[in-house]
């Protein structure tokens, strides 16, 4: 039955993509990441913001809101996906922000900084960080998990927070956030995402830590915790016949689309709605009960 968050599939077709994380054109359907419910405010008039993995998924709903609350510039950091990439930019430009297209390897110490200074560059400025990249390769068993996956999970979902953070922090000024994606994941577990869960729990405690340490300068950390979202991270981590039920096992028994994950990032970005709000996740799953 319509209703007025529109018609949100309970399941999909299967398929299955080889490369990860993924592509947003190739799914059947693709995610819904725009609203055309939501109206801007100009929460973030002004303002300039750096998505890690804002190419597509999450992250493009997020590039996109960002825009439509008046952000006049938005860098986008991807990995290999251009043609999502190009598809985002011109989303965020008929809002009527600027955007800046960045492509490349958040595990790598070097490209980060270069990813905050080509920022800096087009924009001058920036107020927000959204670190959102990650990876994840589901296997039944510990053992499965081969030590060239474990570096990667470990290095683009851990180190290239820390790397992509340590690289932003020194252009942040009073009244600047910084919002990290952890997971559903982090506080439940995931029996076929053991690696991958783990480097959310170290994604939350990060977030805490940060966010104490930098409450001196007035800079809040935050975080927020999907849960089963249809990006291009499903059909590209799991098998075709797992895709088809992806979702069904939340307490709404369905997935989330990422048009409704992204005005909690709106939310925690404008110190307009959270200005005494730091150190804290926001839960967009469906339901799961959690412990904080």
């Amino acid at each position: 039955m319509a209703t007025e968050i529109g018609e949100k599939p309970k399941e999909f077709e299967p398929q299955m993509q080889k490369v990860h994380p993924g592509a947003e054109h190739k799914m059947k359907p693709e995610p819904q990441y725009m609203n055309p419910l939501y109206k801007g405010s100009n929460k973030l008039k002004d303002k300039v913001a750096i998505i890690s993995g804002g190419d597509s998924g999450i992250g493009r709903a997020v590039a996109v809101l960002f825009a439509r609350e008046g952000c006049k510039g938005i860098g986008i950091i991807y990995y290999e996906q251009h043609e999502d990439a190009k598809k985002t930019k011109e989303l965020v430009e008929a809002e009527g922000s600027k955007c800046v297209l960045i492509p490349g390897d958040v595990a790598k110490k070097s490209f980060c900084d270069q990813a905050v200074q080509k920022t800096l560059q087009a924009f001058g400025q920036v107020d927000i960080l959204v670190n959102h990249a990650g990876v994840q390769y589901s296997h039944k068993d510990l053992l499965e998990i081969t030590e060239e996956e474990l570096d990667k999970t470990m290095k683009v979902n851990v180190y290239g927070y820390v790397f992509l953070t340590q690289a932003t922090l020194p252009h942040l000024k009073e009244g600047a956030a910084i919002i990290n994606t952890t997971s559903v994941n982090a506080y439940k577990g995931n029996a076929h995402l053991i690696d991958y869960s783990a480097t959310k729990g170290a994604e939350r405690a990060f977030t805490y830590s940060l966010a104490s340490n930098l409450v001196p300068k007035g800079i809040r950390v935050n975080a927020v915790a999907p849960g089963p979202i249809w990006t291009p991270f499903i059909p590209s981590s799991f098998p075709a016949e797992k895709v088809t039920t992806f979702g069904q096992n939340a307490p709404m028994k369905r997935a989330g689309q990422p048009e409704e994950v992204a005005p909690a990032y709106v939310f925690l970005a404008s110190n307009t709605c959270s200005s005494y709000i730091t150190g804290q996740t926001i839960h967009v799953n469906g339901g799961y009960p959690t412990d904080s």
